[in-house]
């Protein structure tokens, strides 16, 4: 992590609190980039292969898990103490999605704009009660 160090002061002094999520995220993505570890804000933690696959799959996995442990590192030193109690046995891609749900304005703001139109929906008369569901379940299932 040495090519990353006076990356990561920055990201020291934008240490995230909850507000600041937006500018917390742009730097650890920066950081993780310089060490060649973008890819694991991106991807869920992997299966382990099976004992029938070669051994190049076996040295990749472990190589995965290795770079997940620094990534998850990097992730729960640059956050408050309560937040890393929350999410120290999360891998980095567990932490992210969760972090996003709660600190992401932009994501929170879509939600409330699509919960308003859920509870604020009304059929229409004369329209079919199918599409009305549909439009109900579409709008359900995007919360999600």
């Amino acid at each position: 992590m040495s090519s990353a160090l006076s990356l990561c002061i920055i990201l020291d002094a934008n240490k995230l609190t909850g507000p600041n999520f937006a500018d917390w995220l742009q730097i650890l993505r920066v950081v993780l980039k310089s060490e060649k570890m973008g890819y694991m804000l991106n991807s869920p933690f992997p299966k382990p292969p099976k004992d029938d696959v070669t051994y190049q799959k076996h040295q990749e996995y472990h190589k995965w898990i290795d770079e997940a442990n620094v990534a998850q590192c990097i992730m729960l030193t640059y956050v408050n103490s309560e937040l890393q109690k929350q999410h120290e046995h999360m891998d980095a891609y567990t932490i992210l999605v969760h972090l996003q749900k709660l600190y992401d304005i932009e994501g929170r703001t879509t939600r409330y704009e699509i919960s308003k139109e859920l509870f604020r929906s009304k059929m229409a008369e004369g329209t079919s009660v199918n599409d009305h569901v549909l439009k109900m379940i579409n709008l359900i299932e995007s919360l999600g």
